[in-house]
């Protein structure tokens, strides 16, 4: 009996041994399972997180080269590094489309003063905000007949319109309200010089389109500094008139854009006998060619054949060149503000040239350069030359460009006279007082 007893208690001892090596097995097994499952669920969340935390490095990383960046174009006056353009060729010219289309360009209605207004050397181009310019320049190519000539689409004109004040960099002087300048100076002598009943409407429309595109993407660094400096653009054009090439190049980068072509139902002979002259125009507001171009025309005028497609170039290369530095035709009230302008994007060049070890034009010197200074020659022998040579084609600018011109260069021969006394002045203070001190 009790062997049996105790077989039997063997017995019970052995399978709950058993069940609890099972158990036991299975709990491991269990945890075996749930360990791997574990690992695999930890290296799935860690490599989220590796994935996650490069990606936060490199947002970081982007931040602080946009901060490095930020810093250095401060540092320089707010000039590009290496002043590089602002497209590069590669690009698929999406950059180059507008930021907002159409709807959002509100539609303003001209007052008939306004339309007056616009016809004169006298217009205050201050007054205005970039949507306003922007309906004055489509007005103008619908007043011409530009858009009926050129069976231009109307929204497409908006479009270019906005294209290109975008593709104005924010300069102190070579902005898109310069660019407005030069366009509303060329509506201005189209009319005041009757010139609808002397040239083509092609003519009047390659005439508008270059004054509209002739400083797109400026930099606000001349090329006299693009060339010593040896940037992009002077590598890429060999030092033959950077800006202005670059100025072509954006302009057409922009009008090979379909939604942005204004001359897309133009034929395409027709299309490249424009796409030359508008080169032509723009490569002629290069300032060191100024004098070729004018002694070209000084040739010409005095027996001026518009039929005579030589001398019908030539006085559009110099008109553009009128419109281009036309500032102190305007009244004073107007005209001086903008020398303020143009001085501060020399001396913002001049500083830079300074910390850079590059030459220093004197008349961009801060430290020697006088608004009447800067001045008084450009418009001695500069301008009144230039404007007197096209008044002996157009008598009636006399009155209205000219004689402005006269007074200008009379206002700051008087603030001269003023600055000078107020230095000799100042001179005999200080050595009387170092006489005294003696």
């Amino acid at each position: 009996m009790e062997s049996s007893v105790e077989r039997e208690l063997l017995s019970l001892l052995l399978s709950r041994c058993l069940s609890e090596e099972a158990f036991l097995f299975l709990r491991a097994f269990r945890i075996n399972e749930l360990k791997t499952e574990v690992t695999n669920r930890l290296a799935m969340l860690e490599k989220r997180v590796e994935l996650e935390g490069l990606k936060v490095v490199e947002i970081e990383k982007c931040k602080n080269d946009l901060k490095k960046l930020r810093d250095e174009m401060t540092s320089r006056g707010g000039g590009r590094v290496n002043c590089p353009c602002k497209y590069n060729f590669s690009d698929d010219g999406k950059k180059l489309t507008p930021r907002r289309d159409v709807p959002s360009y509100p539609k303003y209605t001209l007052s008939q003063e306004t339309i007056e207004a616009l016809k004169k050397p006298t217009f205050d181009v201050w007054h205005w905000e970039h949507n306003e310019m922007l309906s004055c320049l489509e007005y103008m190519y619908h007043d011409l007949g530009l858009v009926k000539e050129f069976n231009m689409n109307p929204i497409t004109l908006k479009r270019w319109l906005l294209a290109i004040q975008e593709n104005y960099r924010s300069n102190p002087f070579h902005n898109f309200r310069h660019c407005f300048c030069v366009s509303q100076m060329m509506y201005g002598m189209i009319h005041l010089c009757n010139l609808q009943e002397k040239l083509t409407l092609t003519d009047l429309g390659i005439l508008m389109t270059a004054a509209v595109c002739h400083d797109l993407d400026h930099p606000g660094y001349n090329n006299t500094y693009q060339i010593n400096a040896r940037t992009e653009l002077a590598v890429r054009y060999n030092d033959i008139s950077p800006l202005e090439n670059h100025h072509c190049a954006v302009a057409f980068q922009i009008l090979a854009l379909p939604e942005c072509n204004i001359f897309a139902n133009v034929d395409s002979e027709t299309f490249k006998q424009i796409r030359q002259a508008i080169i032509t125009l723009i490569l002629a507001t290069d300032m060191a060619r100024h004098g070729e171009i004018l002694d070209s025309f000084k040739h010409k005028v005095d027996n001026f054949d518009f039929t005579n497609e030589e001398h019908v170039t030539c006085l559009k290369m110099v008109l553009i060149k009128c419109c281009d530095i036309s500032n102190e035709v305007r009244p004073t009230e107007v005209a001086e503000p903008w020398v303020d302008c143009l001085l501060e994007e020399y001396f913002m060049q001049s500083d830079r040239e300074k910390s850079e070890g590059l030459p220093v034009a004197p008349f961009m010197d801060r430290d020697k350069v006088t608004k009447p200074t800067a001045q008084i020659g450009f418009i001695k022998f500069v301008l009144i030359p230039m404007f007197e040579t096209v008044m002996k084609l157009f008598p009636q600018i006399e009155e209205i460009m000219v004689q402005p011109l006269r007074d200008s260069r009379d206002h700051y021969e008087e603030l001269k006279q003023i600055d000078d006394a107020m230095t000799e002045k100042k001179k005999t203070e200080n050595m009387s007082l170092g006489g005294k001190k003696k």
